[in-house]
């Protein structure tokens, strides 16, 4: 099966670079059907996507923008965001005139053979790369192929309880995702089983270590620091911390029976980092069922399916 990869990951290959240097390899591009990217620079007053060609320009008509512009079931917006980003395209026509190249393109068609090929093969379970496209206080949406939307609910992207998904991600991160339903060729992902049980992220620790980690909450019973996005410990009350500070802790105590880290807060401070580099456990294959929880833990944790 041809691997159909969220949009900009071929705009930089040379196979993309050569169709796009002339009419002449446009033309054999629309003859074998191949799917290329360009630069998005403006979009008309119509809706119609420009795009900048090495040969000339190309221009996607308005109901070519997307899948359900021309049905309504996807709004303008959708068109009005690929400015100044990457878009993948079919060429459907080439004119060659005395202004030079115009090159007629369908995004649309793409990203219905996207989904012909690809997104109506998936099952759940099944691990995929996507690519964030922005955030919401929900959810972060993603590109699974094609430009084509994916959602990744706020509570299924790590196990450590985060207050918005910019905790985690940041717009164009590159991420592996797993596929948790679908309905209709929707598809709606997960992601935290990919990060590791608690087993797996408390092994990368030892008691007597002091290391850095994230503020997540503050109760009155004590402070919930994130090791790891699968990891995290509690801490005794302290004054005058927050949410989203940035902690260096000693570990006090490791309890896989209980699924615990207790932690004694050594510093805190403000942090202006990004989200940290993820490291996935599983990036590929299919998960038929994924446990968290440890065997000793009378807490039972699981993701069927």
């Amino acid at each position: 099966m041809m691997r159909y990869l969220p949009e900009g990951k071929v705009f930089n290959t040379p196979e993309n670079r050569f169709f796009l240097q002339s009419a002449e390899n446009l033309s054999v591009a629309k003859t074998k059907g191949l799917i290329l990217e360009g630069h998005a620079v403006m979009c008309t007053a119509e809706h119609d996507l420009i795009v900048d060609l090495p040969c000339g320009r190309g221009i996607i008509p308005r109901t070519e923008g997307a899948i359900g512009i021309s049905e309504g079931t996807t709004r303008d917006i959708a068109l009005l965001s690929r400015v100044n980003k990457t878009v993948c395209f079919k060429v459907t026509d080439i004119i060659c005139g005395d202004s030079g190249v115009t090159a007629v393109l369908s995004r649309r068609e793409a990203q219905n053979e996207c989904l012909e090929n690809y997104v109506s093969h998936l099952h759940c379970g099944d691990v995929i790369p996507a690519k964030i496209t922005h955030l919401e206080p929900f959810g972060a949406f993603v590109d699974i192929g094609c430009g084509i939307p994916s959602l990744i609910p706020i509570d299924s992207i790590s196990v450590s309880r985060i207050s918005h998904p910019s905790d985690r991600f940041f717009n164009g991160q590159d991420i592996y995702a797993a596929v948790k339903s679908i309905s209709d060729n929707r598809i709606c992902l997960t992601h935290k089983e990919l990060l590791g049980t608690w087993l797996q992220n408390a092994s990368r620790f030892s008691v007597g270590e002091t290391v850095g980690g994230v503020i997540r909450s503050v109760e009155s019973y004590g402070i919930f620091i994130e090791l790891a996005p699968n990891l995290a410990g509690l801490a005794e009350p302290k004054d005058f911390v927050s949410a989203g500070q940035a902690a260096s802790v000693y570990i006090k105590a490791l309890i896989p029976e209980k699924m615990k880290v207790k932690l004694i807060i050594v510093d805190v401070f403000d942090s202006l980092c990004f989200p940290s580099k993820i490291n996935y456990f599983i990036s590929s294959g299919r998960l038929n069922k994924w446990e968290y929880s440890t065997k000793e833990s009378s807490k039972t944790m699981v993701s069927i399916f």
